[in-house]
């Protein structure tokens, strides 16, 4: 039917396949033809009462610019047809934000398919122009889909400073920690990952990067300078603090659903700075895919329609799938 998309909504609790109105672009967003959007822990946890969001789902996208609403103040770096991918933190144009840092925590902002704004497990989605990065032409859609959560891998190196002197462990073998593991190498730092389950481990291995189990490495008793959680779960977050030198920094990735009890008193003895970190800059991590330092091959185990959308919430919630992508329009690029 005319001006109907179908879209993943979620509603009080619920997800479900609806049809609902195709988005006029308002002053200073472009109408945006997605492409392919991929499923995230976030969208999992979205679905379990995480943030009480009602809308569509979904911020890991590769679309194509269908329309452009600008008004004579807006800078337009995008243009009809072109492939694009977008930051999720969307402000009022008014705002004046023209930086990724700024959005990100400006009071009056909307994340994509998470907080005040749809996003994108639908056929079309508004976004700000300002959001908005072209897609280098070398670059496929399968890859253009991981920038979202690689900018976010990419915002460490924005906050704490690593070196090939430091120690670094990385908790969690998720689809996050395959790229934080590929952009903290860069560093020339000593690295180690650390998972729950063997099997996890292959996606590391294959690009040369240690791996082994969370308890092996509680067992050595080694203690290291930078640990990253980004396991996904309240266990994570009492993990990594085990395996923090003191005065060492403990990097938080992970955003669920409920509370983390956890041992503040350790954190004070043994003066460990935790900081929080969440999006990350996507030019960046266009030129990391681009020059190949970031590989995504084989991350992506199941691929469904739009209209199969609550089959491939499933399949990502369950513990055989890596990264879960819905193709939305057309044949890959």
């Amino acid at each position: 039917q005319k001006g109907l998309m179908i879209a993943i909504q979620l509603s009080d609790g619920k997800l479900s396949v609806v049809d609902v109105q195709i988005p006029e672009p308002r002053e200073g967003e472009a109408l945006l033809r997605v492409l392919q959007v991929g499923i995230c822990n976030t969208d999992i946890e979205l679905a379990r009462g995480y943030k009480g969001f009602n809308g569509i789902i979904g911020h890991e996208f590769v679309a194509v610019v269908e329309k452009i609403n600008a008004s004579e103040a807006d800078t337009v770096e995008v243009t009809i047809g072109q492939r694009v991918v977008g930051e999720i933190n969307c402000v009022p144009s008014s705002a004046g934000c023209h930086s990724y840092l700024d959005r990100a925590q400006h009071p009056e902002r909307a994340a994509l398919g998470i907080f005040k704004h749809d996003g994108a497990m639908t056929e079309y989605v508004a976004v700000p122009l300002v959001n908005l990065h072209p897609v280098p032409p070398s670059l496929s859609d399968d890859q253009a889909m991981f920038v979202e959560p690689l900018a976010a891998a990419c915002q460490i190196l924005e906050q704490v400073a690593i070196g090939p002197a430091d120690r670094v462990a990385v908790l969690g073998t998720g689809k996050l920690g395959v790229l934080i593991a590929q952009v903290i190498r860069t560093t020339g730092c000593r690295l180690i990952v650390a998972g729950r389950r063997r099997e996890t481990l292959a996606p590391f291995e294959a690009r040369g990067i240690s791996a082994c189990l969370v308890s092996e490495l509680e067992d050595a008793a080694d203690r290291y300078d930078v640990v990253v959680d980004c396991t996904g779960n309240a266990d994570g977050f009492n993990a990594a603090l085990r395996l923090a030198r003191p005065r060492g920094t403990l990097v938080l990735k992970s955003t669920f659903d409920g509370l983390t009890p956890a041992d503040l008193t350790k954190v004070v003895v043994d003066e460990i700075k935790i900081v929080g970190s969440r999006c990350g800059p996507f030019a960046v991590a266009l030129r990391m895919l681009a020059e190949g330092r970031v590989t995504v091959d084989g991350l992506i185990t199941h691929r469904f329609a739009l209209a199969d959308g609550l089959k491939a919430m499933a399949a990502a919630a369950g513990k055989d799938s890596l990264k879960v992508a819905i193709r939305v329009a057309g044949p890959p690029a």
